[in-house]
């Protein structure tokens, strides 16, 4: 089925209003929307980075304050 959406007709606001239905849609049932093969193997990946100490965590409350100070 092919869909037309008048997309450079419409408001920013109306823009976000539509991918935020399609995105309520397609989580209702996240067994339908297949996961590509390479987000499993970038998960190993960063799995691996972590377990070897290539990589670690951050607080969520210090990534917030630094993404404010970084793009306020």
């Amino acid at each position: 089925m092919a869909v037309v959406i008048p997309i450079d007709e419409m408001s920013v606001s109306e823009r976000i209003a539509a991918m935020e239905a399609i995105w309520q849609s397609l989580s209702r049932e996240p067994s339908d929307v297949p996961s590509p093969p390479w987000h499993g193997d970038m998960l190993a990946a960063r799995e691996e980075s972590v377990r070897s100490g290539g990589a670690g965590f951050l607080d969520w409350e210090e990534c917030k304050r630094t993404l404010r100070e970084t793009f306020s």
